[in-house]
């Protein structure tokens, strides 16, 4: 198949366009940090332009990503993930009719939830700009299926593993500081989340990609989850082992935008995909650790060089 993606050279971007390639696909890649004029215009006409020449399906995964980006600039965040969401649909019922649609979500779209392990048809109450932002793009998609177009949503958890990732999230941060023997500050210790590497999670997007390519027209709404809660405390300590770090901990209060939790049931994808998680949080914390010490600490990526 002949696949756009978008934000293709992100965390799950880069992984992901390299597999689909090695399973005999075109990759067509467009990134937010790769386009001159940057946000505009991938809001505008450098989207319909993805669109020329056949088309078979579109990843699409560009999106400000941060929650804290999203608080930062929440005007920022709902023109890209919003309104380049949207603006992406109609461009494909123009030029690419019969093409479908995979949307990547994400698990903030829970907000804060009631149950230990959620799942994918418990309530979306989202408490900030960014998981609001992804909730809305998943009602563009929706609309976009009662118009007719084939379409496949999943929704994403705390995903690692790849020198994409943005350096001041939890694992590459921790995994840095513990391998420099620097003090680690978390933010909210009893905060938990459910850590996926990105293998697992590419994984995962193939087979949503196999479905649509097959012609299945309602695929449902997934979480690529582990099933396993880990708190950021408990990930300090696996980045201290994985290091063999001395480093202290150091606890601050959460911010007022983040989630107290999420870990995500993964039966549904078990029943939809045939998926499971396969890397254990240890083992994907130790090839991080090895990744940093053998290619340094992962480059910065600022939101200041998306608007």
């Amino acid at each position: 198949m002949r696949i756009v993606v978008t934000g293709h050279a992100g965390l799950v971007g880069r992984s992901l366009s390299d597999a689909l390639r090695r399973s005999g696909h075109e990759v067509l890649g467009v990134d937010l940090r790769a386009i001159e004029g940057s946000a505009g215009d991938f809001r505008g006409e450098r989207m319909r332009q993805m669109l020329e020449g056949p088309v078979d399906g579109v990843i699409h995964l560009a999106a400000i990503s941060r929650v804290a980006w999203g608080e930062a600039d929440p005007a920022l965040c709902h023109a890209i993930n919003v309104e380049g969401t949207r603006i992406l649909a109609e461009a494909m019922r123009e030029r690419a009719p019969d093409a479908w649609l995979l949307f990547a979500s994400s698990r903030e779209v829970y907000g804060d939830p009631d149950r230990p392990l959620v799942r994918e048809d418990d309530p979306l109450e989202p408490v900030n700009h960014y998981g609001r932002s992804k909730l809305e793009g998943e009602h563009v998609v929706a609309a976009a299926r009662d118009a007719g177009m084939r379409t496949a949503i999943v929704r994403l958890c705390n995903v690692y593993g790849a020198r994409e990732d943005h350096p001041d999230r939890a694992v590459p941060s921790l995994v840095t500081r513990a391998a420099a023997g620097e003090p680690l500050t978390l933010t909210g210790g009893d905060c938990y989340f459910d850590f996926v590497h990105v293998r697992d999670v590419v994984s995962g997007i193939l087979r949503l990609v196999a479905l649509l390519g097959a012609g299945e027209s309602s695929v449902p709404t997934v979480h690529l989850a582990t099933g396993r809660a880990t708190t950021l405390r408990q990930l300090a300590d696996v980045a201290i082992r994985a290091t063999g770090s001395a480093s202290s901990i150091h606890e601050v209060e959460a911010r007022s935008f983040d989630v107290g939790g999420f870990c995500g049931a993964p039966d549904f994808a078990e029943q939809v995909l045939g998926w499971r998680a396969s890397v254990p949080l240890e083992q994907g914390l130790a090839e991080v650790a090895e990744d940093i010490r053998a290619n340094g600490p992962l480059a910065p990526f600022p939101l200041s060089a998306l608007s």
